[in-house]
């Protein structure tokens, strides 16, 4: 009989490729990984691995597959057992990206802990398009995300439209001289020098969303200045540095800002929302969870 901690071990140990590695983050010791390849290679009577260089055996490969697939499918019926039980302790883990989770989880979080308070929220604080694969491998209960297409195995409800805006000073005027050259001043500053737009990294599907957008803004030439989070975005627009391409939802708890903000009422709206995966079994926890969510969107619009 196969054990599923020489399992769990060895799919880690796929993962990482290294013995010591591997102890280091099952928070075993390296003698204990070796013993559950050991007693794993024994009882299915093949050899899994090779050491030097590292690389699984063709057994290996095809035992990873189906070790992956059960991990996972008894993480999920674990999450169904609990929420069908009506857990009232243990752990809900949430992902989303930095600014869904600051300005719309926060006040529900407060109130879930009040009311939940033998449950540990864990959050996972990350880009949309990285939930979506914590909650189809079942890490994580509840992913809020951006721009989610309905597919396997995932269910996306749409919670409210995303639009855009752009926020910085001097936008129409860049936008005017990219159509009408001949507007330029000599002495004028702005003309001496291509417009700046602020925006998040590559690896977030707001950039993916913005970058196909662009050539909205009718502007022949412009840099780009990449920062980490909407925050960043807002604080160098502020400062001066450029204007930032951001969902006007993000404006709302900033009421006393000096720059220029400006409705991109040509950009395509998206959808913020969640996902879970299909057929979930949804606890009373998470359902009431969402509905303060909800309350909080209304509340932001």
């Amino acid at each position: 009989m196969i054990d599923i901690h020489w399992l769990n071990t060895f799919v880690a140990l796929a993962k990482y490729q290294h013995f010591g590695k591997t102890a280091a983050a099952l928070h075993m010791t390296q003698p204990n990984v070796s013993l559950h390849l050991k007693q794993l290679e024994q009882t299915t009577r093949v050899k899994l691995i090779e050491r030097n260089p590292f690389r699984l055996t063709q057994a290996g490969e095809r035992l990873l597959q189906s070790a992956e697939n059960t991990l996972m499918e008894l993480q999920i019926c674990q999450a169904d057992l609990n929420a069908i039980n009506e857990l009232n302790r243990g752990t809900l883990t949430i992902a989303a990206s930095d600014i869904i989770s600051r300005l719309l989880l926060i006040s529900p979080f407060q109130s879930f802990k009040k009311e939940y308070p033998g449950i540990d929220l864990s959050l996972f604080n990350t880009t949309s398009s990285q939930a979506t694969e914590l909650v189809k491998s079942a890490k994580a209960d509840l992913g809020f995300v951006i721009a989610q297409k309905e597919s396997q195995p995932l269910h996306f409800t749409e919670l409210r439209q995303v639009k855009w805006c752009a926020l910085g000073n001097g936008l129409s005027r860049w936008q005017s001289l990219s159509a009408d050259p001949s507007q330029k001043l000599p002495t004028e500053p702005l003309a001496a020098e291509e417009p700046t737009l602020i925006l998040l990294g590559h690896d977030t599907r707001t950039r993916e969303l913005i970058d196909m957008a662009l050539p909205l803004l009718k502007l022949n030439k412009f840099h780009v200045m990449e920062v980490g989070s909407v925050d960043a975005q807002i604080d160098w627009a502020e400062a001066g540095f450029g204007v930032a391409i951001v969902p006007s939802f993000s404006l709302h708890s900033k009421p006393h800002l000096k720059t220029q903000i400006t409705p991109l009422h040509d950009f395509p709206t998206t959808s913020l929302g969640y996902i879970v995966r299909q057929n979930q079994v949804l606890s009373r926890a998470i359902k009431q969870l969402l509905r303060w969510v909800d309350e909080e969107i209304q509340r932001s619009q």
